[in-house]
């Protein structure tokens, strides 16, 4: 006999937003630290202009190896609400 697998329903994956949150803030705080120590110690130009949009973002944020540590800090903040409003977003949309 066959039955019908009509009742069945499907349940959606939630993402975890604390998870989603720490490798945003993870990933752009230290990208952001690692390039601001690049341009700052080096004679590298590639980028400057990009940080210097950054600059008026981030409050404490300079191209100085002080300014990394700051943005290491206000990278991850920013990262992790970021991927935590990302995730959220996700869970809470109606699936179909």
């Amino acid at each position: 006999m066959l039955k019908c697998a009509c009742h069945l329903t499907t349940t959606h994956m939630k993402l975890s937003v604390k998870a989603l949150g720490l490798a945003g803030g993870i990933m752009w705080g230290v990208s952001l630290f690692l390039w601001t120590l690049l341009l700052s110690l080096t004679t590298v130009t590639w980028g400057t202009d990009m940080l210097s949009l950054i600059v008026g973002f981030y409050p404490y944020y300079s191209i100085s190896v002080a300014g990394a540590f700051a943005g290491l800090v206000l990278g991850f903040i920013d990262g992790f609400l970021c991927g935590a409003i990302i995730a959220w977003l996700y869970n809470v949309m109606p699936k179909k």
